[in-house]
């Protein structure tokens, strides 16, 4: 009996180790990757890595052939690798590979060539838990800059159109699982085919895809275009489905005034951010005078968006109920230019049911895009740059006073009398008092 005693105490023993054995390997994985997106644009690709946990990670890469390593530390990965890459331009292939540990997962990203990289983890936020985030961005990237059509010297007008999130961030999600980045991007392209349609006009999409770009690139891109403005499109949302109406936002004073300061401490660096006057105050030794023609042309760019900002909303009030009726001043970091007038557009409330259902409807959106556009030109046809083919061709106004005639006003404006009458389609040289007349540039 002595044996058989000895054989269930070993079983026992065995069974035990088992269950130890198996516990200790479900703490030691105790994350897990749960899914893999791939995200490519223009200038970068975006690897987001979606974890039950917070990933604790190491990383390096590797040469002849290009590769990304990445070890993941105590985490089970559970997503198929083999598709991944099939679309992107900078990944070949996804591949695991034999980690040091039997409770790490080491995940390999072979490369068509080096790229900058940047990797990051993000907490959890809205409908996503931890992730790990890996940028690919193209080394020494020229993006082409829009090509502006000159005539006699004269250039387009540029409007750069951000159309807000893109790629893994959806912004805001409507009760009907609306994604706020679809129609942002619906928006923008209805925008910029209209300002591209008109004469003198040159649109910039920031983004024409599905794909995330920075809120540091957006006005990097726009000036590197040469932006006369730049308007951001956005959907708002609220806890509750009550909010509705849309809204156009400027820089708040207060963010503005803090770069302010940072682009005067770096103003060797950063001379570009300022505007025209920008390499007379990176060369002055004098730094008052560095500070006051700075503060001139910041004060200039935040008076033009809230300018401009006006003209939207008398537009799109026409099309949509407001929530605020005046532009209201927040820190934004897409509106950060100091050189470029800038404003976001809450388009209505993704939140609230109607509103939702219209923003999705695409008559309503080209409507948005309507009034979005008349305000562009409303505002241009009152704050024309001078070297633009819009400032040779374009109209002036002119309300007729006590006192005027065809021949002064003529004589006034460096035109013609019959050049005014023909714009006009007057068939006689009387005018009345109050009466306006469209009045060619001269140039």
């Amino acid at each position: 009996m002595r044996w058989l005693s000895y054989i269930v105490a070993r079983l026992c023993w065995l069974l035990l180790a088992t269950a130890s054995l198996i516990v200790n390997n479900a703490v030691a994985n105790s994350n897990s990757i749960d899914g893999i997106r791939v995200w490519p644009a223009p200038e970068n690709t975006r690897v987001v890595f979606d974890l039950k946990n917070k990933p604790e990670y190491k990383y390096f890469t590797l040469t002849k052939p290009n590769r990304l390593v990445i070890d993941f530390k105590n985490t089970n990965n559970s997503t198929a690798l083999s598709s991944l890459a099939k679309t992107d331009p900078r990944i070949k292939l996804f591949r695991t590979s034999k980690s040091k540990t039997q409770t790490d997962t080491r995940l390999v990203l072979e490369l068509k060539k080096a790229f900058e990289l940047t990797v990051f983890p993000l907490a959890p936020a809205g409908q996503y838990g931890d992730r790990l985030v890996v940028d690919l961005h193209d080394k020494n990237e020229k993006r082409q800059a829009v090509k502006t059509i000159e005539s006699n010297g004269k250039r387009d007008i540029i409007v750069a159109i951000v159309a807000g999130h893109g790629g893994e961030d959806p912004g805001s999600i409507g009760p009907k699982g609306s994604y706020e980045k679809r129609i942002t991007l619906a928006i923008a392209k209805k925008l910029a085919k209209l300002i591209n349609q008109r004469s003198g006009f040159k649109a910039v999409m920031i983004r024409t895809g599905d794909y995330y770009v920075n809120h540091d690139r957006k006005p990097k891109i726009a000036r590197k275009n040469k932006a006369d403005l730049l308007i951001s499109i956005h959907a708002d949302a609220y806890t509750s489905p009550q909010p509705s109406g849309a809204s156009v936002l400027v820089q708040s004073t207060r963010r503005a005034n803090s770069e302010f300061t940072r682009w005067i401490a770096n103003r060797q660096d950063e001379s570009e951010l300022l505007g025209g006057a920008g390499e007379t105050i990176k060369k002055t030794q004098d730094k008052n005078l560095a500070f006051t023609l700075a503060d001139m042309k910041k004060e200039h760019t935040m008076a033009s968006s809230y300018e401009f900002a006006l003209h939207v909303i008398q537009e799109i009030k026409q099309v949509t109920k407001l929530h605020k009726r005046k532009p209201e001043g927040l820190s934004l970091a897409v509106l950060k230019s100091s050189d470029i007038p800038s404003v976001l557009i809450e388009t209505g409330f993704i939140s609230n049911p109607t509103e939702e259902k219209r923003l999705n409807s695409s008559k309503h959106q080209q409507k948005l895009a309507n009034a979005i556009y008349k305000a562009v030109d409303s505002y241009f046809n009152e704050h024309t740059p001078k070297d633009t083919l819009l400032a040779a061709t374009a109209m002036k106004k002119h309300k007729v006073r006590s006192g005027d005639s065809l021949s002064v006003l003529a004589q006034r404006y460096k035109t013609s009398v019959a050049t005014i009458k023909s714009a006009n389609k007057l068939k006689s040289n009387v005018l009345r008092i109050g009466q306006t007349l469209k009045i060619p540039r001269s140039g």
